[in-house]
């Protein structure tokens, strides 16, 4: 580890407080000369980091920026998840795909402060623009079959909701089946995808990607976007981002531990927009037209069709649209 590495976890354990170089110097193990050098660096990447003659240094409290250090801090896991934190990548699901083949363990989690090629469902494109959003991939080794997949993205949409609520005061709707909504624009995405075992037929791995607007980026979202995207806060909050990720990973891996039960499918099914509304149904049939009723056990979509039938469907290649 590094003396910047070092130096970022000492000040994220002690925000707000001033360190002295000398004191930093002997708990990293190095010249305060590396201290310097470390905190000039710290600054460059962005973090606001208060000098003071006689007092030595400070990471101010109103940071909001992303790293390993930060996450861990809210953790219920503590250390035991490995954390990959990249400035920008592709997409957080890309690379935790290729960690996951290497033999990662459950738990692994990528995130990046931005996505250049970020994905959704049916092969759409999520927009993560820099230091706006959290986007993150998560590393699953369910025992579950396949046809069970379903459960890991309301779960997660569930975790998503509750802790976006928690940490910013807003109230939030779900999308069937994997987005998020706040004050009727989107806010979240969810995303995921799996190695499946063919002689098993279940998993060799999932990985559950999550891109999150926290904050509407500098100069706002793209023309085509600004319609139906939305963020969670207009103005930045002290660690938020931080707090979201280590939130959502500690909530979520609650409610996988017992995912087959269908508990939490009532928060699901609390949050779900378009109750009793009419709404088309999308695939590659064509549409159709349909009354939202619910969800069932197995997350699948219970709908009341034009001639008084009811009907079930499931993700797929399925998307639905209010009328």
């Amino acid at each position: 580890m590094t003396v910047k590495e070092k130096l970022k976890g000492l000040f994220e354990k002690n925000r707000g407080r001033y360190l002295s170089g000398e004191e930093i110097a002997a708990d990293l193990g190095c010249t305060r000369g590396a201290v310097w050098k470390a905190v000039r660096s710290l600054e460059d990447e962005g973090y606001r980091i208060d000098a003071v003659t006689n007092k030595g240094y400070c990471m101010l409290s109103e940071n909001d920026i992303i790293s390993e250090e930060g996450i861990k801090k809210y953790l219920s896991s503590g250390d035991k998840n490995k954390i990959v934190v990249l400035k920008q990548t592709d997409s957080t699901n890309l690379r935790l795909k290729e960690i996951a083949a290497e033999g990662a363990t459950e738990g692994t989690l990528v995130v990046a402060g931005e996505q250049t090629a970020g994905r959704g469902r049916l092969g759409r494109t999520f927009a993560s623009p820099p230091d706006s959003g959290v986007y993150m991939s998560l590393l699953l080794r369910p025992e579950m079959g396949a046809s069970d997949a379903i459960r890991i993205t309301t779960a997660a949409a569930v975790a998503v909701a509750e802790v976006a609520e928690q940490l910013t005061g807003r109230k939030t709707g779900i999308k069937w089946v994997n987005d998020i909504y706040c004050e009727g624009r989107k806010v979240c995405g969810i995303l995921t995808e799996a190695s499946f075992n063919v002689e098993f037929g279940g998993f060799d791995y999932a990985v559950l990607g999550i891109g999150i607007n926290v904050y509407e980026p500098e100069g706002g979202f793209p023309d085509e976007l600004k319609s139906v995207a939305g963020a969670l806060l207009p103005e930045r909050v002290p660690d938020l981002r931080n707090r979201m990720i280590a939130g959502i990973v500690n909530r979520f891996t609650e409610l996988y531990r017992n995912i087959g039960d269908s508990t939490y499918l009532d928060a699901y099914e609390k949050r779900l927009m378009w109750k009793g509304e009419k709404i088309n149904i999308i695939s590659p049939k064509g549409t159709s037209a349909a009354v939202l009723k619910g969800i069932d056990h197995e997350c699948g979509l219970v709908v009341e069709y034009p001639d008084g039938t009811e009907g079930v469907i499931s993700s797929g290649e399925i998307s639905i649209r209010k009328n």
